[in-house]
């Protein structure tokens, strides 16, 4: 398996990862496919949940990490770890080729991106040195978001590059841990009646296919849970994306663009959207239904899920899929990206969901060219 590099490479970024526990890495991350880098296998239906915590119960730790897959780099970054014992707020993450010395720090906040909601961005070195020579060498680009609750019972790492023409090399890590910031021990109590709302900071990188480069993406995670129903015992999870926006590498805000050529794609005049360009093109040709935030910025379209009765268990583990819809205002639609959710519940009184996303569709800016989305969020019940 190879991956093409892209003719510039730049800084690097860094991944975060929750503490070592059941179903981690300890033998210095070698990545070999060896124990939890295969899949769980249970009954709980489709999609699987990732490799981790082998034995999860309701009052441990849980651990899952993205799976290794030899065909789109993803569950190669391993033995992440936040590191701010001393003051130095960085990661440390392995196995992950020309990221410098594996230490990601801050992201820049004038001349980059060090936040995005609630989550912290970081960056791998943009020069490494040959420890023989002397000599500077630069890096290829890693980013990496990190995301801890209030409370801090759970936490999600979301690493990828941008140096590849392939989706590259990285991985995600979520989790639930085994105590919170003020040193309880963290555990779930799942209801078994009644409807929960829960609402939080989404967040996420974007690499392609066809193309190197990467974008950031945020927006806000909306999920709803019946815990009543699914009957013998399983629940009703609904995970909605709302008011997503995308930035370039350097924070600028590009979701306007990106909206223009999404409307064309589905038939709409050129400009017709938020320009006043007059391509000649067919007036009649239907035109993108597009939403906006609550400051009127305009924003992708929403990230909605696939209800199954299978998507969450008695561990308070939800895996269930996803999928982004664009309509047109011809009554028409297009299914703009699909992919997976996965999440933990946490709390005596299921308070609050860690979990990450991973979706890929068709960059409607680029002929031939796919996006793949991973993004997390952290939701507090309402």
């Amino acid at each position: 398996m190879g991956f093409v590099a892209a003719c510039d490479s730049g800084g690097g970024d860094v991944l975060q990862a929750p503490t070592t526990g059941e179903g981690t890495d300890t033998d210095g991350g070698t990545g070999d496919g060896t124990d939890d880098e295969t899949p769980i296998s249970s009954d709980r239906g489709t999609p699987e949940l990732p490799p981790g915590t082998t034995t999860p119960t309701p009052d441990t730790q849980i651990v899952r990490r993205e799976a290794l897959d030899s065909d789109t780099g993803g569950g190669y970054a391993t033995n992440i770890e936040y590191r701010n014992d001393e003051g130095q707020d960085e990661f440390f993450v392995d196995n992950i080729a020309f990221d410098g010395n594996n230490v990601y720090t801050r992201g820049d906040p004038v001349n980059g991106v060090a936040q995005l909601g609630s989550f912290a961005v970081y960056e791998g070195a943009e020069t490494t040195e040959d420890p023989v020579t002397g000599t500077t060498l630069r890096t290829f680009t890693y980013r990496a978001i990190y995301g801890r609750s209030t409370s801090g019972a759970t936490e999600f790492a979301i690493v990828r590059s941008g140096s590849y023409v392939d989706y590259g090399f990285g991985g995600f890590v979520y989790q639930r841990n085994g105590f919170d910031d003020d040193g309880n021990a963290v555990r779930l109590v799942l209801p078994s009646e009644g409807d929960a709302r829960f609402l939080g900071d989404y967040a996420g990188i974007r690499v392609f296919e066809g193309r190197s480069g990467f974008e950031f993406v945020d927006g806000e995670a909306e999920m709803y849970v019946d815990f009543k129903d699914f009957n013998d015992g399983q629940r009703g999870v609904a995970l909605f994306v709302n008011d997503r926006r995308i930035y370039d590498s350097n924070g600028n805000d590009v979701t306007i663009a990106y909206l223009e050529a999404l409307n064309e794609s589905g038939g709409g005049t050129s400009g017709g959207l938020f320009g006043n360009l007059d391509s000649g093109d067919d007036a009649d040709a239907p035109s993108l239904i597009y939403e906006t935030d609550a400051d009127g910025n305009p924003v992708l379209p929403r990230i909605r899920p696939v209800i199954s009765p299978d998507d969450a268990d008695a561990n308070g583990e939800i895996a269930g899929e996803i999928r982004e819809v664009a309509n047109f205002d011809d009554g028409s639609s297009n299914e703009t990206g699909e992919g997976t959710f996965y999440a933990i519940m946490s709390g005596e009184n299921a308070d609050e969901v860690v979990g990450v996303l991973v979706m890929t569709g068709d960059d409607p800016r680029f002929d031939g060219n796919t996006y793949q989305e991973t993004g997390g969020f952290i939701v507090y019940r309402q």
